[in-house]
C-alpha cells in the first residue's frame, strides 16, 4: 500500500499541474487541447538542463538542480505555449486545430533536437533518450525506509492553493474569468481581453511544463522523447472537465485518476492483483477508460467557461 500511495501521489500531481494549465487558459476563454505538446517540451527543456547540470557541474546542490530544472520547464513550456496564444488571439485560428497540431508537432521537434544534440555530442548516438541519473536524485526525498515523496508533491500543493487564491480571491483571478465568460462586458469595464487571454495561455504553458518534466523523471532516470507522454495531457484534460474548472475539485479529480494509473506500476506489488494476472496494458488503459465512463455520465452537468473557444470580437456586444 505505501508503493500505491507513493505511485498514486505522483501520478495525481502531474495530472493537477497540468489540469490547472488547462483551468487557466480555458478561464480566459482559450481552449488549450495542446496541454501534450507542451508537457513534451516543458519536459525536454527540463531533462536538458539536468544533463546539462550532470556533465558540467556534478558538485551542484540539489535546490539548484530543482530551480534550474523548473525554470527552463517553465520557460520552455510558455514558449510554446505562445504558437497556441498567437494563433488563436491574434489570427482568430480554429482553437481545436491549433492545441491538436501542437501535440503531434512537440513530439516530432523533441525527437529531432535530442536526436541532433546527441549526435552532435556523439557520432555513434542518435537516440532520442536523454540520461538524468544523479540529477533526479535531487528531485526525491526518502521518508523512512521505503517511501520516497518527490518534491513535486510538495510544489503541486503549493501551486494549488496559489491557482486557488489567484483565480477567487485577486483581480487578476475575477478578470481573466470574465473574459472567459462574456470578454465584451469585460472589455466595457476596461479590461484588456487579449492581454488576458496571452497570460491565460501563458500560465497553462508554464504549468504544463512543470507537469512534463514531473512525468518524466518518474522512477527513471532518463526519458526517450518519441514516446511522448503518453496521453497524460488528454487525461489531464479528463481531470479539469471533471472538476469542473475548479482547483479543489480538479485536485479530487487527479488523485481518482492517478490512483488508478499507479495501479499498473504497482500491481506485482500487492498479492490480490498479482494473482489476477492481468496483464500491466490493461492497467495502463484503465485511467483512460474510466476517464471515458465518468466524462459520459457528468459531461451534461459540465460547466464549462461560456466564451471558451470562441474568438474575440472587439465590435460583437
Amino acid at each position: 500500500m505505501t508503493l500505491l500511495l507513493q505511485y498514486t501521489l505522483f501520478f495525481a500531481s502531474v495530472l493537477t499541474l497540468v489540469a490547472l494549465g488547462g483551468c487557466f487558459s480555458e478561464h480566459s476563454g482559450v481552449i488549450n487541447l495542446g496541454l501534450e505538446g507542451i508537457m513534451v517540451i516543458g519536459g525536454m527543456g527540463g531533462a536538458l538542463t539536468m544533463r546539462y547540470i550532470a556533465e558540467h557541474f556534478p558538485d551542484a546542490s540539489a535546490f539548484t538542480i530543482i530551480a534550474m530544472a523548473l525554470l527552463m520547464a517553465i520557460v520552455f513550456g510558455m514558449i510554446y505555449s505562445l504558437l497556441l496564444a498567437v494563433a488563436s488571439i491574434n489570427f482568430n485560428a480554429d482553437q481545436t486545430i491549433v492545441g491538436t497540431a501542437m501535440n503531434m508537432l512537440a513530439t516530432a521537434a523533441a525527437t529531432v533536437i535530442i536526436k541532433a544534440i546527441n549526435t552532435a555530442k556523439n557520432s555513434s548516438n542518435v537516440s532520442s533518450v536523454v540520461e538524468y541519473i544523479k540529477p533526479k536524485e535531487a528531485f526525491m526525498i526518502r521518508i523512512g525506509k521505503y517511501f520516497d515523496l518527490s518534491w513535486f508533491a510538495i510544489i503541486t500543493v503549493i501551486l494549488l492553493v496559489v491557482a486557488y487564491i489567484t483565480l477567487y480571491k485577486t483581480k487578476f483571478g475575477l478578470r481573466l474569468m470574465a473574459c472567459g465568460e462574456y470578454p465584451q462586458a469585460a472589455a466595457s469595464v476596461g479590461i484588456d481581453v487579449y492581454k488576458m487571454r496571452y497570460a491565460g495561455v501563458l500560465i497553462s504553458g508554464a504549468l504544463g511544463g512543470i507537469g512534463g518534466l514531473s512525468y518524466i523523471t518518474a522512477g527513471v532516470s532518463e526519458w526517450k522523447f518519441e514516446d511522448g507522454v503518453r496521453g497524460f495531457g488528454f487525461l489531464a484534460l479528463a481531470v479539469m472537465i471533471f472538476g469542473q474548472w475548479k482547483p479543489m475539485k480538479i485536485a479530487l479529480a487527479a488523485i481518482l485518476f492517478g490512483a488508478f494509473r499507479a495501479l499498473s506500476n504497482v500491481r506485482e506489488a500487492i498479492p490480490f492483483l498479482a494473482s489476477l494476472k492481468i496483464p500491466s496494458q490493461i492497467y495502463v488503459m484503465m485511467p483512460y477508460i474510466i476517464s471515458l465512463v465518468v466524462l459520459a455520465f457528468t459531461s451534461k452537468k459540465s460547466r464549462a467557461p461560456k466564451a471558451e473557444g470562441i474568438p474575440y470580437d472587439k465590435g460583437q456586444r
